[in-house]
């Protein structure tokens, strides 16, 4: 902060309304710098009010305005902490009084940026109500009747605490602003004598009301307003944390939930005050995307306008700058609003000043910077005006005078000619009405409906029974966005296959106002609603039953470059550490991981990347997954039985999970392989033989990763690749599990093993269980005993799962299963430790031809991405005539094909190449 002189940091001066009362006021400062008599002048030719305050304090004041304001600032608020209650009243009174003119005359005379005029008036606020609480505490203390408590509990209040709500909370306080407060206390702190510490609590509050906006010879400090607490016509002035979270959680409304964005403890027992806010975090920040808060927004709007009559007209008389079209309130709505939205998601977002979370939201995305910059630019110049209108005569009010003589007072206060002031005010209104009134007020834009068969006009005239229909509000919304729907789904490949898509995701929602909100105010997503509902019905379908996962498209990052595992770990590692207990853990896991599987799929259906990028990013998404809960479940678990025994556990990835490509909807093939290192318990609360405790701790996984919740489950879990298969131990020890390897199993099970990979656990156990892998493999794989175990495998194979019609991709021979298997074969010949069936392939050089190499590997390629399209589409047998033509035209798209015929003859020609090759070398 600038710490120079007064008179050195003067940028403007106001015009003198009233030259003879301006000329007056600064004879009586004869020994000022003639530019500071200048503001006193202007200043008191436009406000009787501060004339009066430089008349009562000009002895003091020509002391502060000769030095830097900030020394003065700082002065007196330290003189009220010096004084007894009996004194307190009427020293909090005359800080005020000086408080009042030093930051008028730093706001008049540019000294101060808005920011430090209201940062000014916040503090003295704080000083306030913090030593009127705790002096009247203490003063309950003395008298008895806080049960338990000691005058040393005085210092925190003895539990109870003061939140500074509203602009006060933001520390903007305008000039003469009242202060909005909730006052609460810890009842937990007082057990059965909760309802005595209530009732002195009680006392308290009305008492420090009192000592604060009581009027006296000495004026008053700060005008009360104690309504905006829980349920205020009926609740205590102040009352339990517990009974107001109870109500919150209860019956919280969105325009209480708007007001949390700016709550702050500001007196009494700060660190309880913290934590009760923390712990309404949940009812505050939604966790999805809550576009339905626009709506409410907008009513509110209206019923206050309604309220005041302030649906008249624009013009400049009788405006009221905070509330009016065009004023501080929409930009402090339209700010407030956005955070609600997307603040649950991003803490970033939850500033609670009204320019710092224009900033924020602008950093993000959510609006234009030159928006933000606009709306931050009228934000200051509004609140200027509100201060001059208030200076005039110390009235809480932002009504702009009913007279052209007031106005043009208000415009000499501005410093600019009346005409000026009249035609920059009306330019501000309007301008701040356009950037924030479409948000508020999407219209009805009155759009022809597409006229529609008579079999689609009876889909749609079923809507009206849909559950997302029954609400009037979703109903509302519904009937702006169903032209746009409409004419959208007709444009589809198929309009009407799209229509029927669309038909069941809109049955399967339990509820539209969120969500025609969300589309409301992003249209695109529309767009992508019609696309899935015509390309993929499926996937609509499971839209319509976990819709918050559309929060991630607008979420910030949906369109970002795909971050890893390492990436996708930390950020599901540093969800899962913010959650209170273990349930809440799976369930935002299962949240999270929805969000992101649900974006690999959009991509991948909208071109953005193939099949083979696809099936990396879901492999990478598993064993995130794995890697992130695998500590979570791990600490849950010791918590009861103790630390894991001896040297602990790996988690190891068999399959597709181990090779690094999935589908969507690949199961998971996992085996835990632990190393008690001769400890034969654990030691907890609930101690288990080391056996038992991994075997638990085995199940104690797969239940986190593929329990059916509410929130759905995150993975099927196949535990059958362990050794011994179904008769095996859950859990293998490391001495064991090298023992049957390398004694006991099977050429498949070898074969297996050329795809293991650890995901999570111990990495030097993990490191050791990677050498033991690739040293099987090398021993292994020697002899001619593994071809002809292999040509006794794809036999039993073809016998088990048999190849079900021509556009079979997996079974069968010549396709994937058959082409994997002889990839590691190959691999587990050449002692080779790579999982991929690409890189198998190629290095298999001295046992497979090139062209025969170069064949596998392109069949395989090509019925991968056959294979990974389908399974985003159904998880039915591919069937192109079922598909629909937009998941048809997505096939085509994928493989590169021109139409279904030669699509499938392609697929003929692969497979018999394929199966040739794979026969000549297992043979």
């Amino acid at each position: 902060m600038n710490q120079a002189a007064f008179s050195a940091r003067l940028t403007r001066i106001p015009r003198a309304f009233d030259p003879e009362a301006g000329a007056d006021a600064a004879a009586g400062f004869p020994g000022l710098a003639p530019e500071i008599r200048a503001l006193i002048a202007a200043t008191a030719g436009c406000s009787p009010y501060l004339k009066g305050l430089m008349q009562r304090e000009a002895d003091w004041l020509c002391a502060a305005l000769s030095a830097p304001p900030e020394g003065a600032l700082a002065s007196l608020l330290a003189e009220p902490r010096e004084a007894g209650l009996d004194t307190l009243g009427t020293a909090l009174r005359q800080a005020k009084r000086r408080a009042a003119l030093l930051t008028a005359l730093c706001d008049l005379g540019g000294v101060w940026s808005l920011e430090e005029v209201t940062g000014a008036l916040t503090g003295l606020a704080d000083l306030a109500v913090d030593l009127c609480v705790k002096w009247l505490v203490a003063e309950e203390i003395r008298r008895g009747k806080l049960p338990g408590a000691t005058p040393s509990d005085a210092e925190t209040a003895a539990g109870m605490v003061v939140l500074a709500m509203g602009k006060m909370g933001a520390g903007e306080l305008n000039y003469s602003s009242d202060i909005d407060l909730i006052c609460l206390f810890d009842q937990d702190r007082y057990g059965e004598d909760w309802q005595d510490a209530r009732a002195a609590f009680i006392r308290v509050t009305r008492k420090m009301t009192a000592l604060i906006s009581d009027v006296t010879g000495d004026g008053y400090v700060f005008r009360t307003d104690l309504r905006l607490r829980p349920d205020a016509s009926v609740t205590p002035v102040c009352l339990s944390m517990a009974a107001a979270y109870s109500y919150y959680e209860a019956e919280g409304r969105t325009w209480e939930r708007a007001a949390y964005i700016k709550a702050r403890p500001c007196g009494g027992d700060l660190a309880a005050g913290e934590k009760f806010l923390k712990s309404l975090t949940p009812f505050v920040w939604r966790r999805h995307l809550d576009y339905a808060a626009i709506q409410d927004a907008h009513d509110m709007r209206l019923r206050i306008r309604d309220h005041r009559g302030l649906n008249g007209p624009l013009a400049v008389e009788n405006h009221n700058i905070k509330l009016g079209q065009g004023g501080i309130r929409e930009i402090e709505f339209f700010t407030q609003t956005r955070q609600l939205i997307a603040g649950g998601r991003d803490p970033d977002l939850r500033d609670a000043t009204t320019v710092g979370g224009l900033s924020a939201l602008a950093a993000k995305g959510w609006i234009p910077a030159g928006t933000a910059a606009e709306l931050t630019t009228l934000y200051r110049a509004h609140r200027e005006l509100e201060h001059r209108l208030q200076m005039v005569g110390d009235a809480q009010t932002q009504t702009l005078p009913a007279t052209p003589g007031g106005v043009a007072r208000i415009a000499a206060f501005m410093g600019e000619d009346e005409a000026t002031f009249r035609e920059g005010l009306l330019a501000r209104l309007t301008r701040t009405d356009q950037l924030t009134e479409g948000f508020f007020a999407p219209s009805d834009t009155g759009a022809e409906e597409t006229e529609l068969s008579d079999h689609a006009a009876g889909i749609v005239e079923g809507w009206k029974s849909y559950p997302c229909l029954r609400s009037d509000r979703a109903r509302a919304i519904f009937r702006r966005l169903r032209p746009q729907l409409l004419a959208r789904l007709s444009r589809a490949a198929s309009p009407d296959e799209a229509l029927v898509a669309f038909d069941g995701f809109l049955a399967g929602l339990p509820a539209g106002v969120q969500l025609f909100a969300l589309f409301e105010a992003n249209p695109s997503l529309v767009d992508l609603i019609v696309d899935i509902a015509g390309t993929a019905p499926e996937l609509a379908l499971y839209l319509s039953r976990n819709a918050r996962v559309l929060d991630a498209v607008i979420g910030g990052s949906f369109f970002e470059p795909w971050p890893g595992v390492r990436g996708l770990t930390a950020d599901l590692a540093q969800h899962l550490a913010g959650q209170s207990d273990y349930e809440r853990s799976l369930d935002e896991a299962r949240r999270w991981m929805k969000e992101w599987h649900f974006r690999v799929g959009v991509h991948h259906l909208r071109g953005l990347i193939d099949s083979f990028e696809a099936g990396k990013q879901y492999a990478d998404l598993a064993e995130a997954v794995v890697a992130a809960l695998w500590p979570v479940v791990l600490a849950d678990f010791s918590a009861k039985h103790g630390a894991p025994p001896g040297r602990g556990a790996v988690l190891l990835a068999m399959g597709s999970l181990g090779a690094g490509r999935l589908n969507a909807r690949s199961d998971l093939d996992l085996i835990l392989i632990y190393d008690a290192n001769g400890v034969e318990q654990s030691e907890g609360r609930r101690p288990l033989p080391t056996r038992s405790y991994y075997a638990r701790l085995t199940q104690a996984m797969v239940t986190a990763l593929s329990a059916q919740t509410a929130g759905g489950r995150l993975y099927e879990v196949d535990v059958r690749l362990r050794p011994s298969g179904r008769q095996g131990p859950v859990a293998t020890s490391l001495a064991s599990w090298r023992d049957y390897q390398e004694t006991e199993a099977w050429t498949w099970e070898h074969l297996a093993l050329t795809r293991a990979r650890v995901v999570a656990g111990d990495p030097t156990l993990g490191a050791e269980v990677e050498t033991t892998r690739r040293a099987v493999i090398a021993v292994k794989g020697q002899g001619e005993k593994v071809r002809a175990d292999v040509a006794e495998m794809r036999a039993r194979l073809f016998e088990a799962k048999p190849a079900r019609g021509e556009w079979e991709t997996k079974n069968g021979p010549g396709r994937l299963m058959d082409i994997e298997l002889i990839a590691e074969m190959l691999a587990l010949i050449a002692a080779s430790p790579a999982r991929q069936v690409e890189r198998q392939l190629a290095g298999a050089k001295d046992l497979l031809p090139a062209a025969d190499q170069e064949a596998l590997a392109r069949a395989w390629r090509f019925l991968w991405s056959l294979h990974c399209a389908a399974r985003l589409l159904s998880d039915q047998p591919l069937q192109p005539e079922a598909l629909g033509e937009g998941g048809r035209a997505f096939l085509l798209r994928q493989t590169g094909e021109s139409d279904e015929t030669a699509l499938l003859d392609r697929l003929r020609s692969v497979v018999a190449l394929a199966a040739d090759v794979t026969a000549r070398h297992s043979a």
